[in-house]
Formats: C-alpha cells, structure tokens, sequence
C-alpha cells in the first residue's frame, strides 16, 4: 500500500516525504511528553502520593486502564527506538512517561529509580520550568 502512495514520485519527493514524517513525529512527540510532564502534580514520585481514582464506573475504569496500558507500552516502545543513536527524540522522558502510564506491581519503585538518575530529574525540571512549575519533589 505504501509503495503504491509513492508510485510515481522521485527520489527527491520521497526523501522529502521522510524528512516531513520525521520532523512532524518528533514535534508531536516533544509536544506529548512536555504536556504530561507539565500537569504532572509536583508530589507524583513520592511515596505518599495518593493515586487518583477516575472514572467511578467500573466499566470506564476497566476501559480506561485497558487504553491506558496499551499507550503506555506503545510509548516505552516508541521511547525505545528514539533512544538509538541517530533517531531524535526524547527517548527516556518517552520511556518514563509510558512508565508512568503502566498499571503493574513496583511501578512506582522504578518510576523513582528512573526518575532519581540526575540526567532524566534535571531534563524534567528543566521543561517543567520552561512552563512556570514547580520542580518535581522526589
């Protein structure tokens, strides 16, 4: 199907095609993360922050969880590749928030322990800044 797309273009339309994709990813992608690390509450990597309980049926919670899992999978994955050199993107906040995202036992033991290492606090912190929040509280 992808090749029947770019049946008839040349070389060039289709480098430039790529290059679009690939700067249009990597901008949704930076939007992404930089909007969910700041709404994220300053307290969320503490041990005493209390999880919020949203929807209150039942049904939409499931619902919710089930879709919630599977953007959290699909953005560790995502985070992943973009970890490869040559591939931009914020690899590691991708990763976290995909963590974040993820329902599964010691999910906050290692939400901290990835977000304690200095290079990912500091890159949160710095976009959190940007923005007029307050730094995360560890």
């Amino acid at each position: 199907m992808l090749a029947r797309l770019f049946e008839g273009t040349t070389l060039t339309e289709r480098l430039l095609w790529g290059a679009g994709f690939f700067v249009a990813s990597s901008l949704l992608s930076l939007a992404a993360v930089t909007a969910v690390l700041v709404a994220l509450p300053v307290d969320y990597f503490r041990d005493d922050a209390a999880p919020a309980e949203w929807p209150r049926s039942t049904l939409l919670r499931w619902a919710w969880k089930i879709a919630k899992n599977i953007l959290g999978l699909a953005l560790i994955a995502l985070g992943l590749l973009m970890s490869v050199p040559g591939v931009p993107g914020q690899g590691l906040l991708t990763m976290v928030i995909g963590l974040i995202l993820l329902d599964f036992p010691g999910k906050r033991a290692l939400e901290r322990r990835v977000v304690a290492r200095p290079a990912v606090l500091g890159a949160i912190n710095r976009v959190r800044a940007r923005f007029g929040r307050p730094p995360m509280a560890l």
